[in-house]
């Protein structure tokens, strides 16, 4: 039903959990909206490494952000992990939380002399980095950085146990709600599939940015990236592993309430661009194998990830808006980054000043940083919206289309999304994603339609699991028909 707040948090994940605690202790009265369960989003889909390593190395964020905007972004991890930790003792929970060293590692010559260069800049920045080849790994490495006290935990065991210190006293966290449109004024208005809220300040905590069609989706690209989750013989000791390969790979250990196990992750690619996302599994096991030796695989997921085109995330006001904050672009440090996001934002509807927010800054533009960036990862909206519309179809009947899995069909000159249902149930919708018209793609791994332009995603029958698109794929009974006919 509608309802008034201080302030609305759309996302009940690490970012948007983390700033509605802290506003609710300054005070407020905070809802939050998510459109699925607290932390089932992409803060459940993490390998959950707190670490100052950041994707973009250091001697690059110097070189472009100035050897202070380094040093800021290297005492703003810091203090979201010390953030975690103190959540973690005044609310007592158990979550795996430790302390551990993260390395940065390689075995290729080449990389050598980038490794030292980047401990020089990490120590620069404020790190406690050094140079060694002494690393806990069954394999030996050439060079790598150590850092000291950097930590990894269990997102969800985390975060779960926030959102019910959170919710009552004038607070509420309004699951299985789906957000249909923010607006900013005064107040916001926060229109909702439940009701609207209405607040004197929005927080977007979606983890994309679905208040904003298009200027943000430009400042950073979509990424998948997967994860196994193993038990070894001979158990990985506590810590955080890095490579420098291409495609580049991350391991951490995991304290189990079934023993210890390795999670190994990597594989990267843009969404809705491998033509077989189970191919990603199969080389990440082979890497697996081919480095620590006989193992069995426990699980296994995938994560979405959006890569800023500088380097660092857009965090702060949204542009054009007055009382609507946003948080994104966290690359693989979505936990310590999502954590900061949530204390920067909370800060800035409080009015209170915070060191950050000038380096985070949503609106920034930085040419010398993300010109290249900007270029290649903007290329691929204009080529797929233009040239997947007239691509081959994969079938020409819902008769081809295997059981429990999804294809494209052409019917009448447009693009339609196939699925097969298990029993044999044929649902068939527009390909056309609503957010800016790119056609989706099949994802046979996670059972899902992914749009290669911007990494909206939905489920097999087209609902939205993932913004930006705040609606469904459009069905078509009409195309329905059609590939019967043809069948």
């Amino acid at each position: 039903e509608d309802a008034t707040f201080d302030a609305v948090v759309v996302g009940a994940g690490i970012t948007g959990m983390t700033a509605a605690l802290l506003l609710k202790r300054a005070g407020k009265h905070v809802a939050v909206v998510d459109f699925h369960r607290a932390a089932d989003g992409e803060t459940g889909h993490t390998t959950a490494h707190l670490t100052e390593i950041l994707d973009t190395p250091y001697h690059l964020l110097a070189e472009h952000f100035g050897s202070d905007g380094a040093r800021l972004a290297a005492q703003a991890s810091r203090d979201a992990i010390a953030r975690i930790e103190s959540f973690i003792k005044d609310e007592s929970i158990d979550c795996a939380f430790r302390r551990v060293p993260a390395f940065l590692y390689t075995e290729n010559k080449k990389d050598v002399a980038e490794v030292e260069r980047e401990v020089e800049a990490a120590r620069q920045a404020g790190l406690d980095a050094t140079l060694t080849r002494d690393v806990p790994l069954p394999f030996p490495v050439l060079a790598a950085m150590r850092v000291e006290r950097q930590a990894e935990f269990h997102s969800r065991r985390y975060l779960i146990p926030l959102t019910q210190r959170f919710h009552g006293d004038g607070s509420a966290l309004f699951e299985s709600t789906r957000v249909l449109e923010v607006k900013d004024g005064s107040p916001c208005k926060v229109v909702t599939s439940g009701g609207t809220l209405t607040a004197r300040h929005v927080i977007v905590a979606a983890h994309s940015a679905m208040n904003n069609l298009f200027f943000l989706q430009t400042k950073m690209a979509p990424y998948r990236s997967y994860a196994l989750a193993v038990k070894l013989e001979k158990p990985l000791l506590p810590g955080l592993y890095y490579d420098t390969a291409d495609p580049y790979h991350y391991v951490r250990s995991y304290a189990s309430p079934e023993g210890e196990l390795a999670i190994i992750g990597g594989e990267d690619h843009k969404v809705g661009q491998e033509p077989d996302t189970r191919a990603p599994f199969a080389r990440l096991e082979t890497f697996a194998r081919d480095k620590f030796g006989p193992l069995e695989v426990v699980n296994r997921w995938s994560g979405q990830i959006l890569e800023p085109v500088d380097g660092l995330p857009l965090i702060g006001r949204n542009s054009a808006d007055r009382n609507v904050y946003i948080g994104l672009g966290y690359s693989g440090n979505g936990m310590t980054f999502g954590t900061l996001a949530g204390m920067l934002l909370s800060d800035l509807v409080l009015g209170r000043k915070n060191p950050y927010a000038e380096l985070f800054s949503a609106t920034r533009i930085k040419p010398l940083a993300g010109a290249k960036e900007f270029i290649a990862e903007n290329v691929d909206f204009p080529l797929h919206l233009l040239f997947d519309r007239v691509a081959s179809a994969d079938v020409k009947s819902a008769a081809d289309v295997p059981l429990g899995e999804g294809k494209l069909m052409t019917v009448g000159g447009k693009k339609v999304a196939v699925y097969r249902a298990p029993d044999g149930a044929v649902c068939a919708m527009s390909a056309t994603c609503t957010h800016l018209g790119c056609i989706v793609h099949w994802n046979t791994a996670e059972k899902s339609w992914d749009c290669p332009c911007h990494g909206g995603r939905y489920d097999a029958l087209g609902k939205v699991i993932n913004g930006p698109p705040t609606r469904d794929l459009h069905r078509d009974p009409e195309a329905l028909k059609a590939s019967e006919a043809a069948d």
